[in-house]
C-alpha cells in the first residue's frame, strides 16, 4: 500500500513557503505522493469548508513539482463540471509534462450548488458534464487533430489541435461513494473514496474488484487526522492494507504549519513501524 499526504494549501497555514516545505518534507520522508483539494468560491458563513482560503490546485501542484523530483502529484478532487474541459486539459497536460509524468487526476462532480451558480454552470447537469468533459480531455490528450461532438459542454471541436499532449497518460481516479460515482470510477483508472471506515473497506474493495480485478485499477482512500488523534492512524492504515486498499491519502487538519509538519512526521513514523 502506498501513502500520500495532503499539502497545506488551505486556510491560514497555506502559502508558498508552507507548500514548498511540506512537499520537500513528504519527498524526504518517503511518501508516494502529495495532494491538493479544490473550491473556487464559497458562500460567506458556510459551515464547510472551514476556510475560503483555497490556493488554486493546479498552480499549487506546479509549485510543488518544481521543488521535488520523485513524489507524484494528485488532486483530491478537482470538481470537473465547474470547469470548461479544454483549458483544464491544457493546464493538466502542461503540468504532466513539467513534472515528467507525475500527475494523478482525482476528479469529482461536486456538491456545493452555490459554487456552481456563481460560476454559471448548471448544477443539475454536473454528472453529464463530468462524463463528457473527461471524454473530451482524453480525446485532446491522445488525438491530433481531434474532432469531438459535444452535447453538454459548450464547444465546437472539429479538426482542431492542442499541444503539448501529455508525455504519459494521466490516470483518472473518481471520488465519491454514490452508485453513479462508483460506476464512473469503474470505467476509468481508479476510485478515490473518503469517509470509509476500516470496517467498511473490505466490502467496498470486493465491490470494486468484482468488476475491475486488475491491479492497474487503483483503490484509494482519503482519511483525515490531527495532532490529537494521529496516534490512532497506524491501526487504521493496517486495516485498510489488510482490506486490499492500494493507496491512502492522509489529510492532516492541523491549522498551523508547525503542528501540521509534526503530524506528517508522526504519520510516516507510524507507517514505518507497521
Amino acid at each position: 500500500m502506498l501513502l500520500g499526504i495532503h499539502l497545506p494549501h488551505i486556510g491560514r497555514k497555506s502559502g508558498p513557503h508552507a507548500i514548498r516545505r511540506a512537499a520537500q518534507q513528504a519527498e524526504a520522508l518517503g511518501f508516494a505522493d502529495v495532494w491538493v483539494s479544490e473550491h473556487i468560491i464559497v458562500p460567506k458563513g458556510a459551515p464547510y469548508p472551514p476556510s475560503p482560503n483555497f490556493w488554486d490546485p493546479v498552480l499549487t501542484l506546479t509549485w510543488a513539482a518544481a521543488c521535488t523530483q520523485r513524489v507524484r502529484l494528485g488532486t483530491s478532487v478537482l470538481v470537473l463540471p465547474m470547469r470548461h474541459p479544454l483549458p483544464l486539459a491544457k493546464e493538466l497536460a502542461t503540468l504532466q509534462n513539467l513534472s515528467e509524468g507525475r500527475l494523478i487526476l482525482g476528479a469529482g462532480v461536486g456538491w456545493m450548488e452555490a459554487e456552481f451558480n456563481a460560476l454559471g454552470v448548471p448544477f443539475r447537469e454536473r454528472g453529464r458534464r463530468m462524463d463528457e468533459g473527461i471524454a473530451l480531455m482524453r480525446a485532446v490528450w491522445s488525438e491530433d487533430p481531434v474532432t469531438f461532438p459535444t452535447r453538454w459542454i459548450p464547444a465546437v471541436v472539429r479538426e482542431m489541435r492542442m499541444q503539448p499532449q501529455p508525455c504519459a497518460p494521466i490516470p483518472v481516479w473518481i471520488g465519491g461513494s454514490s452508485d453513479a460515482a462508483i460506476t464512473r470510477a469503474l470505467r476509468l483508472d481508479g476510485w478515490h473514496g473518503s469517509r470509509v471506515a476500516p470496517s467498511e473497506a473490505m466490502a467496498m474493495v470486493r465491490r470494486l474488484r468484482a468488476t475491475r480485478p486488475e491491479p492497474a485499477f487503483t483503490i484509494s482512500l482519503r482519511v483525515g487526522c490531527t495532532a490529537e488523534n494521529v496516534s490512532e492512524l497506524p491501526d487504521k492504515l493496517a486495516a485498510y492494507h489488510d482490506a486490499g486498499v492500494q493507496h491512502v491519502l492522509v489529510a492532516p487538519e492541523d491549522r498551523d504549519l508547525d503542528t501540521y509538519l509534526a503530524t506528517v512526521e508522526q504519520v510516516w513514523r507510524g507507517w514505518e513501524r507497521l
